[in-house]
């Protein structure tokens, strides 16, 4: 047997071998998704639930898309993400704390870490309003208006409004103006996680591309992860790292916390619809083509790309034309 050396507590090694190098150093762990929802069931009332054991992730910086046919709950999985509506079952995480309540219930930390944009901004802004306090309203409720003017004036350079239209009442603009005006409500909190529901549905090319230059401008000086909700898969697989088929109903896990259901196939099949078909996808591209240049080509097909923003200044026609006059309006 060899012998140990003095004042050790194993054998000697060979003649002139080096010591046995230290052990190494524990990684350091990896950071909380930004979002998880697990095994969600979420609907309205007494009808059948909406969503059904819907598990989805996304991580730290990280950008998803959630696409998928009207009616099959992504703008109901929206809501449980920005904590505006409560689910019927599972649980829902933001950096990896639990969510304690919903709504205005919501802790603060919570509640200001999300910021919603939703597809009709006419139904989503207060009419009474000007876009300069629209902008700042999330400061004013969390107590913090000394900080409005700065922060507002700001976000408008950022999104393309300037001092005339933020002294505009929202009938008084485009809806792709007050569409600008509530990207920068979204921002003005500086979330952790926004999420965008259809948030360029009801607009022109030119106005989507100053949309999401905008909020990659956003993430990339933040970190903030994504969630968007959408049709146009053109568009949010230009934009996002990964894309989420839903199709409604169960949800089924991947790999990653992803929701894979199959999306039926469209019903009609008559010439009228390959017609649609092609305007649909001419209209995809048209709108992908104008991120990229609004972008400077940041967005790549896989989505990977970072782009620098672009203010994209509005006029009163953008995003489907000016309002002569008032029209009803509810406040979400």
């Amino acid at each position: 047997m060899t012998a140990a050396r003095p004042g050790s507590s194993g054998p000697a090694g060979p003649a002139g071998s080096s010591p046995p190098s230290p052990p190494a150093a524990p990684s350091a762990p990896s950071a909380p998704p930004a979002l998880a929802l697990r095994g969600v069931t979420a609907g309205y009332g007494r009808q059948a639930p909406v969503l059904r054991d819907v598990t989805l992730t996304v991580g730290t910086g990280e950008a998803v898309a959630l696409v998928g046919p009207s009616g099959c709950g992504k703008s109901t999985l929206a809501r449980v993400a920005a904590l505006l509506h409560r689910p019927r079952g599972g649980s829902v995480l933001l950096g990896g704390e639990p969510v304690r309540g919903w709504r205005h219930r919501a802790p603060r930390a919570q509640r200001t870490a999300v910021g919603l944009v939703f597809q009709e901004p006419r139904l989503a802004a207060d009419p009474r309003l000007t876009l300069a306090r629209l902008i700042a309203e999330p400061l004013h409720a969390n107590g913090r208006a000394a900080e409005a003017a700065a922060r507002c004036g700001e976000l408008a350079e950022a999104v393309g409004l300037d001092d005339d239209l933020l002294a505009r009442r929202p009938h008084e603009v485009s809806d792709g103006q007050l569409q600008r005006a509530c990207l920068a409500r979204a921002l003005i909190l500086r979330p952790r996680l926004l999420v965008c529901d259809e948030m360029t549905a009801m607009l022109d090319a030119s106005t989507t591309a100053a949309l999401v230059a905008v909020v990659e401008a956003y993430r990339a000086e933040s970190g903030a992860a994504l969630l968007a909700v959408g049709h146009d898969r053109t568009l949010l697989r230009r934009w996002c790292d990964r894309t989420v088929e839903h199709g409604g109903g169960d949800g089924v896990r991947d790999g990653v916390g992803a929701v894979r259901v199959p999306v039926p196939a469209p019903s009609r099949t008559d010439a009228g619809a390959g017609a649609d078909a092609g305007a649909a996808t001419a209209t995809a591209t048209a709108t992908a083509t104008a991120v990229d240049a609004a972008t400077g080509g940041g967005l790549s097909d896989t989505g990977s790309g970072r782009p620098a923003a672009d203010s994209g200044q509005g006029s009163s026609s953008e995003g489907g034309g000016g309002h002569a006059g008032p029209e009803p309006h509810q406040r979400t």
